[in-house]
């Protein structure tokens, strides 16, 4: 009996089985559709297990794995698509914030000038 630690739980698995099955634990132990006791319980079951069981709880557990490998790039494009979309926004928001300010900025320096001095800017132009 061959005992494999997978996130700090330790799991019992038949020598013969390990050996003829490698593939097929690693997809029990890395599925996320069950829980410790369910993988310890087909572990268990494995041994007296037909051929075709073992092969529909591999395609199963395979066919899993490919459709959640599927949604996390499917999910990955958007949420980059997401953050692209986001970033325009706010190159926008910061690019309007800029011009607001200089043109406060520009207005209260405009405020501040004395009208003579103004004058005599345009008389030397």
């Amino acid at each position: 009996m061959a005992e494999i630690k997978h996130n700090n739980k330790v799991f019992y698995i038949d020598d013969e089985i390990q050996a003829q099955y490698p593939e097929l634990i690693k997809l029990i132990l890395a599925t996320e559709s069950m829980d410790d006791e369910e993988r310890q319980y087909w572990f268990d079951m494995m041994p007296s297990m037909n051929d075709s069981q073992v092969d529909r709880l591999f395609n199963i557990l395979e066919t899993e794995r490919k459709k959640l490998e599927e949604l996390e790039v499917k999910y990955q494009e958007e949420i980059k698509s997401l953050n692209e979309k986001h970033l325009i926004e706010w190159q926008e928001f910061q690019s309007r914030d800029a011009k607001k300010k200089i043109a406060q900025a520009q207005a209260q320096d405009w405020d501040e000038e004395d009208p003579d001095e103004v004058l005599k800017m345009l008389n030397n132009l």
